[in-house]
């Protein structure tokens, strides 16, 4: 979860760390306020200026090459078999369609019926 201190000043936003153990201080929800709460020793400090409220996530979106691009023949070929028609070679691309973290999702187009699938990664 990212948190984003809404109306903070510079100054006001940067990390703040704990007295006694010098650990990042965490925003945390306590009794309808937020307070930045040390993870190992529970010390507390109240902020009361910034509201803090969670940032949405990006929308996904996966780019699909149509027929038009397709007659093109730039994309790169592979050998891999096709189940509708049995060709073995088929255009592929990589798209990054979850987080970054995680594996790119790779399509492939058959050279010969031109049916679309995807492989996660």
């Amino acid at each position: 979860m990212r948190l984003w201190l809404q109306g903070a000043t510079r100054s006001q936003s940067s990390m703040q760390f704990c007295p006694k153990c010098s650990l990042a201080l965490i925003p945390t929800k306590k009794e309808k306020i937020v307070v930045l709460a040390c993870p190992k020793c529970g010390e507390e400090t109240r902020r009361s200026d910034p509201i803090v409220q969670k940032l949405g996530t990006a929308k996904e979106s996966v780019v699909v090459i149509g027929k038009g691009e397709n007659n093109l023949r730039t994309l790169p070929i592979m050998k891999v078999s096709c189940q509708k028609c049995g060709h073995e070679e088929a255009f592929y691309w990589m798209v990054q369609t979850r987080g970054g973290d995680e594996a790119s999702t790779q399509f492939f187009r058959c050279t010969k019926c031109g049916r679309t699938w995807r492989e996660y990664s």
